[in-house]
């Protein structure tokens, strides 16, 4: 019997407690991984997946997230940051409010940034050639009419590039995921029929579409020369223009 992609790996993952984290830890799991996930609420147990609570909006945050994951898994060989709130249609450019701006990016970009940096040098004092993944999104590029919640992912894919430019001389590969229409989690669609029938592949896509990417992008396997990269996984959705402008 063939070994798992990540057998033995010691993986920390945000935003697990549904969506496209969840997604991600059950997979790593499946392939091997000790997972411990993370997110402000706790997830259902019957996963086997451990857990820590933590509220990335606050300074010290993820700084508390980082020392319990170090105490619980001892070393850290696989970070994927996937927490990011719940957006509303509402927060348009005109309308949203500094408290929602403040939210999004202290979750999506401030605790994205400061635990991949210190997971980084955790892994390279460790000498561990580990791997990161940044879940972004498309519209990091595309207007999304939420101002917050697409410049907190642009922000997140130029850190992805610096992590990966610094870090990829110890061995360590730091990508990005940029996941289409994921109903569930942070996402809420208006008109998801609508939406589905702008996509080139037919359907909208699911959590796993997004955990079996980066389950390759993490393995060795699959992944080992794939570094700086944002990987799209939204169906051809990208290839339209489906966002119409609004206040």
């Amino acid at each position: 019997m063939s070994m798992k992609l990540l057998e033995g790996e010691r993986a920390l993952i945000t935003g697990c407690a549904g969506g496209i984290g969840r997604g991600i830890a059950r997979a790593l799991k499946a392939e091997g991984a000790i997972v411990l996930g993370s997110d402000i609420a706790a997830p259902p147990a019957e996963d086997g997946i451990g857990f820590l609570a933590a509220d990335l909006s606050k300074r010290d945050g993820w700084k508390k997230l980082l020392d319990g994951a170090v105490k619980k898994l001892g070393t850290i060989s696989l970070f994927v940051h996937a927490a990011s709130p719940r957006r509303l249609e509402a927060d348009t450019p005109l309308s949203v409010s500094e408290e929602t701006w403040d939210l999004m990016t202290d979750i999506n970009l401030r605790s994205g940034f400061f635990l991949g940096r210190e997971v980084g040098r955790h892994m390279r004092d460790n000498r561990i050639k580990g791997r990161m993944i940044l879940v972004t999104s498309q519209h990091r590029e595309m207007p999304r009419n939420l101002p917050h919640y697409s410049a907190s992912k642009a922000g997140m894919t130029m850190v992805m590039k610096e992590l990966a430019r610094v870090l990829a001389p110890d061995g360590i590969r730091v990508n990005a995921i940029a996941p289409g229409a994921i109903p569930g989690g942070g996402f809420v669609a208006g008109n998801l029929d609508a939406l589905v029938a702008q996509i080139p592949l037919g359907r909208a896509g699911t959590p796993d579409d997004i955990a079996q990417v980066a389950v390759a992008i993490l393995s060795e396997r699959f992944g080992r020369y794939v570094v700086g990269t944002t990987v799209e996984v939204d169906g051809g959705l990208g290839l339209t223009s489906w966002i119409p402008a609004k206040a």
